[in-house]
């Protein structure tokens, strides 16, 4: 694919997205730009979500890994499942009651000021860091098949990159966010179901013979017994489990969604039918992972390797044979895909990052509407270029282990929020609010270390997706040894 057809590609994928954004900003408030309204219909917002939910590191990733890692993946998808029935039953019964437009509202209702603003400290700071990540990973294929056959450096791409969605989310904010991430979601689901058509026909093989071809081979084995082996199914599902509580149910950005249905009911249902297809979709990735293996074996294509360990990088398997060895239809479906999945995914964490900002921190309902749209607005800017400057600094460090430590450690943060939210909801006892920050930074560190040091202190048993679950019960008892007997109820945030 030539570079001038990319670029075409992506200025008319923005242009849609821009449409989308005039059509549906009109008449923008703080309420619709916050939660909708509390509008939207709930299968919409489902819709909406598994967009949301996945990322362009997903997108190449999941079905880069099924050499290695077989299908052990699914393990952690069916974990899922169980997450969202804690999420739709528990957490939004919660948060409807409470009328919350920030989810970190609950914590300073249960527990004081301090650990109101250390929870939403600790979203702020992952959720940068981690779509700082996700759109370095994308930009880097982007800069590498497109712009840097232009001369365009990578800073202009990345800033160009994020000022377009500044530019379509800037106004209408969620109520925008919906209607383009749905858009997204559709775009990504084309191309997953088309790159799996194309292979299965240069493959010749029909539904049927697809579908064996993918259940018999080796790579989609998904149950693991070795309670050592970091693909073992029952460490695989309850990471999933938590990781979804957390990660969704603990995330603005995912749970501002959901908060944006009429009402608990729609809510439900939207979770009910978003676990469906997010399970779905993740066995169309893993399908497509053995058939790029497949296919990539049948024409005798040499795959990209590590030169350290020879073994293969499975994240530049699918960008690789997409815009190398398929058709150049293929390649576009490709190209558009990876774009959807990863500005479904930015898009959405940029309006999170502003609305829990404004909410949290400003107090901005206290101001009038006029003030709140200019606050709202700068608020929204400063964190574009927050992005932009976190994405250089990747860049600059320039070494892919220690950017990807960067982006793991991000996800310690969310083992405090885990053990706020248990301790809140579990127990009825009151806790020293000021000592909670230093409880929240204390136990991370000490997750780190004890990760660092698993192999050595538990012979030889690695933790995978379930640290955080450590890091969770650690704050936990923290948080414990910090509280004392209620006097009385604690409050109605219970």
């Amino acid at each position: 694919m030539s570079p001038t057809l990319v670029l075409s590609l992506i200025a008319g994928y923005f242009t849609v997205l821009i449409i989308i954004s005039l059509l549906t900003s009109r008449k923008a408030t703080s309420e619709s730009f916050f939660i909708a309204n509390r509008n939207a219909p709930w299968y919409m917002v489902a819709f909406a979500m598994i967009g949301t939910s996945l990322s362009g590191v997903t997108f190449i990733s999941v079905p880069g890994m099924v050499m290695g890692q077989a299908w052990s993946y699914m393990a952690v998808v069916f974990g899922y499942i169980i997450g969202y029935l804690v999420i739709g039953t528990v957490l939004m019964p919660l948060y409807y009651r409470l009328q919350l437009v920030s989810i970190y509202t609950y914590l300073e209702q249960r527990f004081g000021f301090w650990s109101y603003k250390t929870g939403a400290f600790f979203f702020l700071l992952s959720r940068a860091i981690g779509a700082a990540f996700r759109l370095f990973l994308v930009a880097g294929v982007l800069q590498f098949a497109v712009f840097d056959a232009m001369g365009v450096p990578f800073a202009v791409t990345v800033s160009v990159s994020i000022l377009l969605i500044y530019l379509y989310t800037f106004r209408g904010g969620l109520k925008t966010i919906l209607w383009t991430d749905a858009f997204q979601t559709l775009a990504m689901l084309t191309c997953v179901g088309v790159s799996i058509y194309l292979i299965s026909s240069e493959l010749n093989l029909g539904f049927k013979q697809m579908v064996q071809t993918v259940r018999d081979s080796d790579m989609s084995r998904i149950y693991f017994s070795d309670l050592k082996d970091d693909k073992f199914f029952w460490k695989q599902f309850a990471s999933g489990a938590f990781i979804t509580i957390v990660m969704t149910g603990l995330d603005q950005d995912l749970m501002q969604k959901n908060l944006s249905c009429r009402n608990l009911q729609e809510a439900q249902k939207n979770m009910f039918w978003f676990t469906i297809s997010i399970v779905l979709v993740n066995v169309f990735f893993l399908s497509l992972g053995v058939l790029l293996y497949k296919f990539a074996a049948a024409k005798g294509i040499q795959l990209p390797t590590n030169s350290a360990t020879g073994k293969i990088i499975g994240d530049n398997v699918f960008p690789l044979l997409a815009t190398e060895h398929f058709t150049l239809f293929a390649g576009i479906v490709f190209i558009l895909g990876i774009i959807a999945v990863t500005y479904a995914s930015a898009d959405s964490a940029l309006t999170a990052l502003t609305t829990s900002f404004c909410v949290d921190f400003l107090d901005i309902k206290r101001f009038p509407e006029q003030q709140q749209a200019r606050y709202r607005k700068l608020a929204h800017l400063a964190f574009s270029v927050i992005l932009i400057l976190i994405i250089l600094i990747f860049k600059a460090i320039n070494d892919q282990s220690v950017i990807t430590a960067v982006f793991k450690a991000a996800g310690y943060t969310y083992g405090p929020l885990l053990g706020l939210y248990s301790f809140g909801l579990f127990s009825r006892r009151a806790l020293n609010d000021k000592l909670v920050p230093y409880i929240c930074v204390a136990c991370p560190i000490l997750t780190f270390i004890i990760n660092a040091n698993s192999k050595a202190w538990f012979g030889g048993y690695e933790f995978g997706f379930e640290i955080l679950i450590v890091n969770g019960l650690m704050t936990f008892l923290g948080l414990l040894a910090i509280s004392r007997p209620a006097s009385l109820p604690v409050n109605s945030a219970r």
